[in-house]
């Protein structure tokens, strides 16, 4: 590397922890932004930067899901994105982890409902809790927490899917598998910033061992 090119790296794990830091470090050098690579660890950059990234996240899945009629928006995308850009090479945010959390979640929550006698009843929250939205609940997300440590997939944003499902909100098959569509495309979006960023953030699985990554 010529020497004029030498610039120290970024600020690890930066003032809020995480690598949100160095992602928007990587991001700043590579579309060649001087002043807001030397600010990537300011606590308030840091935040213009989350806000933004979510909005823009969550605004083109809502877009999606306006002009499709179907949910591309639910409420356990958000912890998901969160996740792909503040520990992007912790195993939770991990392609692996995020849609197989996602899929177990899904799969939970569908079973509860068949288990209890509840896949024609309208959202819990709309027609009423009763003692069958309560099991239905509680069966739901003990697999899911369960299924996740046994197939090695943990994803602690999961457990909102699989409750969004086994109480109602959404649950016609059509809709789950529009919902993992949603993940997917959340994690496409995720490869691509962070790997323009410079952050070696994994095409699969996890890569166990390593927290942090930033490549050369």
């Amino acid at each position: 590397m010529p020497e004029g090119d030498e610039r120290p790296g970024p600020a690890r794990p930066g003032p809020i922890g995480g690598e949100m830091a160095a992602i928007l470090w990587g991001v700043a050098r590579r579309f060649q932004l001087p002043a807001l690579e030397a600010r990537h660890s300011k606590t308030w950059v840091l935040g213009l930067f989350s806000l933004v990234n979510g909005l823009v996240s969550i605004a083109i899945m809502a877009a999606v899901a306006v002009v499709t009629g179907a949910p591309f928006i639910f409420p356990s995308l958000g912890p998901t994105a969160f996740l792909l850009f503040y520990t992007p090479t912790a195993p939770p945010a991990a392609p692996r982890n995020t849609l197989g959390g996602h899929l177990i979640g899904c799969l939970a929550g569908y079973l509860a409902l068949v288990v209890f006698g509840l896949t024609h009843r309208g959202p819990a929250l709309a027609v009423g809790v009763d003692w069958q939205n309560v099991g239905a609940a509680a069966l739901s997300l003990g697999l899911t927490s369960g299924a996740m440590v046994w197939c090695r997939v943990p994803h602690p944003p999961a457990g909102a899917t699989t409750l969004i499902v086994s109480l109602g909100i959404l649950r016609e098959p059509w809709q789950l598998a529009v919902l993992m569509f949603a993940v997917a495309l959340l994690v496409v979006q995720g490869f691509v910033i962070n790997r323009l960023a410079g952050i070696d953030y994994p095409i699969w699985a996890p890569r166990l061992g390593t927290t942090a990554g930033n490549r050369p």
